[in-house]
This record gives C-alpha cells, sequence and structure tokens, in this order.
C-alpha cells in the first residue's frame, strides 16, 4: 500500500483536497497538491490567484516548478497527487487515475462558500483561472485538459455526498489493493 500513487484531477470546486485530504490521512499518504502550492507561491509573491495565473501565462517556469515538484515527489510512491494535471504529470507512474467533476455553479457555489466569497466574484475569477489553465497546459506540454481518456474512473460529485464519495473511493482503492495482491500472488 506504501508505495501506490493515486491522482485527483478536476476543475476547482470539484473536491480534489477534500477527497486527497480523506485518502492520504486514511491510507497514510503523502499528498502533493498543485493547487495549494499554486496559492502559496501567490502569497509569497503578494498576487492575487488571478494575476499569478496572468504571470504564468509568460512565465512558464510557474507551471513546470509545481509540476515538476509533484512529478517528483509523488514518483516516489505512496502519494496522493491532486491538481488539474495531477493524472497527465503523474499517468505513466500513477496506479489510479480519477477525474472528479461538478457542474460549474455548483463548483463555484463550493468555493464561494469555502472562501467566504461573492459568487459572482469567484464566477469570474474562476473563469479566468480556467480558461488560462486551458491554454497554458496546451502550450507548456501540449496537453488537452479535457481529454479524459487517460483516466481510470469519472465521478460527478454533485451527484452523491461527500460519505457516498468517500464509500466510492475506498471500493476502489479496496479492489485495487486485492487485485493487486492475487497478481503477486499468482
Amino acid at each position: 500500500m506504501n508505495k501506490i500513487i493515486v491522482t485527483f484531477s478536476g476543475f476547482h470546486g470539484v473536491g480534489k483536497s477534500t477527497i486527497s485530504k480523506y485518502i492520504s490521512e486514511k491510507y497514510g499518504l503523502k499528498r502533493v497538491s498543485s493547487g495549494e502550492l499554486f496559492r502559496i507561491m501567490a502569497k509569497k509573491r503578494g498576487v492575487s490567484l488571478e494575476e499569478l495565473s496572468r504571470m504564468a501565462e509568460r512565465d512558464y517556469e510557474i507551471d513546470k516548478y509545481i509540476d515538476e515538484y509533484m512529478k517528483r515527489e509523488c514518483s516516489k510512491g505512496g502519494c496522493v497527487g491532486d491538481g488539474l494535471l495531477s493524472g497527465w504529470i503523474l499517468k505513466d507512474v500513477a496506479d489510479i487515475k480519477i477525474w472528479l467533476k461538478s457542474p460549474l455553479p455548483i463548483r463555484i457555489r463550493r468555493i464561494a462558500d469555502r472562501e467566504g466569497r461573492n459568487y459572482n466574484e469567484v464566477y469570474r475569477e474562476t473563469l479566468l483561472r480556467e480558461e488560462s489553465e486551458i491554454r497554458r497546459f496546451k502550450k507548456i506540454y501540449g496537453i488537452d485538459v479535457l481529454d479524459l481518456s487517460i483516466y481510470d474512473y469519472v465521478i460527478d460529485t454533485s451527484k452523491i455526498s461527500l460519505k457516498g464519495l468517500y464509500k466510492i473511493i475506498d471500493l476502489i482503492f479496496e479492489e485495487y489493493i486485492n487485485l493487486r495482491c492475487q497478481s503477486q500472488n499468482e
């Protein structure tokens, strides 16, 4: 179990951080979050997330630093990678890659509630950030973020409770671990 690598990808507000924290704690895995790294970087530079996104469109080293950090740390094993690109960044080493999705209005409401901010402000900022990310990742890596073909599972987090989501993720983990154990015993 300690060598497993799992990724949770998806746009802002789908629940990547919530579920990756749960998995990290439950299974004793290291957690690397590109979103948290991006927020830390923005804070250190004294800029908003929107401004750092604009800066990243001109300076590809911002994204490359975050992505290389995730790749380096998670490739050691025993890791949960969470971020829009985590599935792509770790696609050659990840055991399980999961894309989380949810309709935009629900994602915006989650973010606004979590951050205690105005819905319309969060809506505008989130659209700008996501449009920027889609452009940047296409330019930097040639990745179409909307291509979900690399993912093992796609889960709509708006259709189930958080408790239900935990059950689904636990089942995926248990089944994967059982299959891995069976194949090692054969």
